[in-house]
């Protein structure tokens, strides 16, 4: 019986009101508990850049956060790109 990996990646650039209201502590946290790998970080274009990897339904379920994200955000648009993994995933972290 072979081990088949069922993870994936996605890259994701979220717009809108999404710096200055937690919107990284908040993914980071969302991703955590989907036990997810990868980073989040802000943009100097005032979006947030998201990279997580792991099992696709959990990446969908953070998606679906990301589409709303926490209180005090509103998400404009959402632009995701699928991608294979690659490299060592490390645990989900906040690039400053």
């Amino acid at each position: 019986m072979t081990n088949q990996t069922t993870d994936k990646v996605f890259h994701a650039i979220v717009h809108g009101r999404v710096q200055g209201v937690s919107f990284r502590y908040h993914t980071r946290a969302a991703a955590s508990t989907l036990g997810l790998n990868g980073w989040v970080r802000n943009l100097p274009d005032g979006t947030v850049e998201v990279l997580a990897q792991g099992d696709d339904r959990d990446l969908r379920d953070l998606l679906r956060w990301l589409k709303d994200g926490p209180p005090g955000s509103r998400v404009d648009k959402l632009d995701v790109d699928w991608r294979d993994p690659s490299g060592s995933p490390e645990p989900f972290k906040i690039i400053y």
